[in-house]
């Protein structure tokens, strides 16, 4: 049996429409603000609220050449990597390039790439596609980018598990460094679907808010009995994971431990979770399990509030069976009700807002909690951040096909 070994984070990114960084993002959740607003970038119906990432330049985090050859999700991947690797003070050159990895989710990937180059197939012909179209949209891609401009040669791969996707990044990057696979891994996720075609087809499926475009910013409601659907966002989050070997030889800022990681499936249907939230419930089980905690031991969970009516009964049903009567206790808040839910790269921010509340002992809300609803019936920390003692937490996604993942923190000593 390896040598098991402890990983710890050290470093924190995010690019969202809350801010092109976590200082910006932190300040907002605290606030309760949200960064939902109209759509301006496309026409949009029924739905026409998102949260979008405004005034951002890919050329301020790579080169224009490189910036005109790749999607827009593989640019918020770049930007929040350089945030991650500025916050963690990390110094490439102390480290052997092929003990660095790199793992970048993504649940739709270069969706803009695929719409424009379809446009151009159609109206231009064949000879016109972009020789760079496949490579952009590849959802690995971002991956690689960060890997070449970084030099980061130690695993690199992307999960594609829909809005679990960078759940899944930041659980295997945390089981390669316990292994002893690598020294550091750049583990999160990258969306940019905020774009026509994917926007209609998330509108065909009457999965979006439509009830809220003239208040955008009341429109993601999570456990809110008036909930009508979820609000798409766009972005990234990046962690930097490493062994605490590693972290402690260059002397690095500790924001927290990663403890454990659980993942599984419904097994149920392509979109909707299993009615009872037996799955869910399963892997949180999982994660105590191999954790060594007991419910009792939980302080605060990131929920995975969708603000759809299923998914948040759902969500809660599940945490009623993992945690027992233990369940009313544990704070729980969804920050999707002011990012938006960013699909393959949620998991990347969420993690970042636990690694953040086990720091400073502030737990964001959930805003746009005004209607109470009989079947979400715990503490959702509603509309005004709290101060709480948080010693370990939870960040939870789900993904469409029935994926699940779970991942526990615990504060570092």
């Amino acid at each position: 049996m390896p040598q098991l070994h402890r990983v710890v984070i050290t470093g924190l990114g995010s690019i969202t429409s809350l801010g092109h960084n976590v200082a910006t993002l932190w300040d907002s959740l605290v606030a309760g603000k949200s960064g939902v607003a109209r759509i301006t970038s496309f026409e949009t119906y029924p739905c026409q609220v998102g949260a979008e990432v405004v005034d951002f330049n890919p050329e301020d985090y790579m080169d224009a050449k490189d910036a005109k050859r790749s999607d827009r999700f593989t640019h918020f991947a770049v930007a929040a990597t350089q945030n991650a690797i500025q916050d963690a003070a990390f110094n490439a050159k102390q480290f052997d390039p092929f003990r660095v990895g790199v793992i970048i989710g993504s649940g739709i990937g270069g969706v803009d790439t695929i719409q424009k180059q379809t446009a151009r197939f159609h109206n231009m012909g064949a000879l016109r596609v972009s020789p760079f179209m496949i490579p952009s949209l590849l959802c690995n891609m971002a991956s690689g980018i960060v890997a070449i401009q970084y030099g980061f040669k130690g695993p690199n791969f992307s999960t594609v598990t829909a809005c679990s996707s960078s759940a899944h990044t930041i659980g295997e990057a945390y089981n390669l460094l316990r292994l002893g696979k690598a020294d550091a891994i750049f583990a999160g996720g990258s969306e940019a679907a905020l774009v026509g075609l994917s926007f209609s087809g998330f509108c065909m499926m009457k999965a979006m808010s439509t009830h809220f475009n003239n208040e955008p910013e009341r429109a993601s409601r999570p456990f809110d009995a008036q909930r009508d659907g979820f609000v798409m966002g766009e972005g990234a989050g990046i962690v930097l994971l490493e062994t605490l070997e590693s972290a402690l030889m260059r002397k690095a800022k500790i924001y927290c431990e990663v403890i454990g990681y659980a993942a599984n499936c419904d097994a149920y249907h392509i979109t909707n979770p299993d009615p009872e939230g037996s799955g869910l419930a399963n892997c949180l089980k999982n994660l105590l399990h191999e954790s060594e905690l007991q419910s009792t031991d939980v302080d605060y969970i990131n929920a995975h509030g969708t603000s759809t009516e299923i998914n948040d009964k759902v969500e809660t049903r599940a945490i009623k069976h993992a945690f027992k009567e233990n369940a009313r206790n544990i704070k729980i808040s969804s920050t999707k009700s002011m990012t938006g839910h960013l699909l393959g790269a949620v998991g990347g921010i969420e993690v970042i807002i636990c690694a953040k509340v086990i720091e400073t002992g502030i737990i964001p809300p959930t805003i746009n909690y005004e209607n109470p609803d009989p079947e979400c019936d715990l503490d959702y920390v509603p509309n005004k951040a709290i101060r709480h003692n948080v010693n370990v937490a939870i960040s939870e996604n789900l993904g469409f096909g029935g994926h699940n993942a779970a991942l526990m923190f615990r504060k570092y000593s």
